[in-house]
């Protein structure tokens, strides 16, 4: 990749832990999902990564949920942005994941390439906040995979370490895995391999050829690993499941805010925002069945 290959600029719209209480700006209800799309649309942002809540924000993993969420955004701003749901989860049955992705035909669906601890620590207290293992076997990887290529759908692979990149090779060869693929780098979760701009050119290094790639930066760092990315060749996802605060510190009102600063970064580089229809020709994916686009 170059410095001129235009940038798929992607959005975490809420996440499934976060809450109000953090952020005010979290979208809960299929009204504030739409309204948000808008903001984001207008920045720039090409690509929009769903955890389905419930009215009240608990998160959801039911049919209509996912439905009328998506439905929300496209009544809001129509093709303008590709559909990418979540399908990460700790103790929902694949076939319950399988269940929304058959139902609602996102153009995308994350993948987790791999098991791990994960956790966050905080340094104030000396002890985790929070501490699990997140269970990814090649098993459920599979089934999952299985059911995106039934349905059409583009596989997001999220790596957390190098082990998940390599992790894609075997299942290239087996022929359960069609190139090219889309790669995202997830840093920053204890657990998982440190956020540095070094470790991130090692994660890319190990991407098999001919892959789009781009970069989840979690907390803090963000920001940096965005700059990271950005200088070397690849596409960045910023929004409120990931971090809730600009570079300056201030909490973002919107994940609008979240998508310009974003913009602003990757022009500030020499590169440029990639169209939705740029977009989904580097992901090698086409519009919703029905779509003008």
């Amino acid at each position: 990749m170059s410095l001129d290959d235009p940038v798929v600029i992607t959005c975490s719209i809420s996440g499934a832990i976060a809450n109000r209480e953090q952020c005010p700006a979290i979208p809960y209800t299929p009204e504030e999902y739409g309204a948000e799309a808008r903001r984001i649309v207008d920045e720039g942002g090409v690509m929009i990564h769903i955890h389905a809540r419930k009215p009240d924000g608990t998160p959801s993993y039911e049919i209509e949920d996912f439905r009328a969420i998506t439905e929300a955004i496209r009544d809001e701003v129509g093709d303008q942005v590709i559909v990418n749901y979540s399908t990460g989860t700790i103790g929902v049955p694949v076939a319950k994941r399988v269940e929304y992705l058959r139902a609602c035909r996102p153009e995308v669906a994350a993948l987790n390439m791999g098991s791990m601890n994960y956790a966050k620590y905080s340094r104030s207290r000396k002890q985790f906040v929070f501490n699990m293992v997140f269970a990814n076997p090649f098993d459920e990887i599979i089934e999952l995979l299985d059911a995106m290529n039934e349905l059409g759908i583009k596989p997001e692979h999220e790596c957390f370490d190098v082990g998940h990149v390599g992790s894609l090779e075997p299942l290239i060869d087996m022929g359960a895995l069609k190139t090219p693929l889309h790669v995202d780098c997830v840093m920053g979760v204890v657990g998982g391999i440190p956020p540095t701009a070094r470790n991130l050119a090692s994660m890319v290094e190990n991407i098999p050829e001919g892959s789009h790639w781009g970069v989840i930066g979690i907390s803090r760092d963000q920001w940096m690993l965005v700059a990271a990315a950005l200088t070397l060749g690849g596409s960045i996802r910023v929004g409120l499941e990931d971090n809730l605060y600009l570079p300056g510190g201030e909490m973002a009102r919107s994940n609008g805010e979240l998508i310009a600063k974003a913009r602003q970064m990757t022009e500030d580089i020499g590169r440029r925002p990639a169209s939705v229809a740029e977009a989904r020709a580097m992901l090698a994916i086409s519009a919703p069945v029905g779509s003008g686009a």
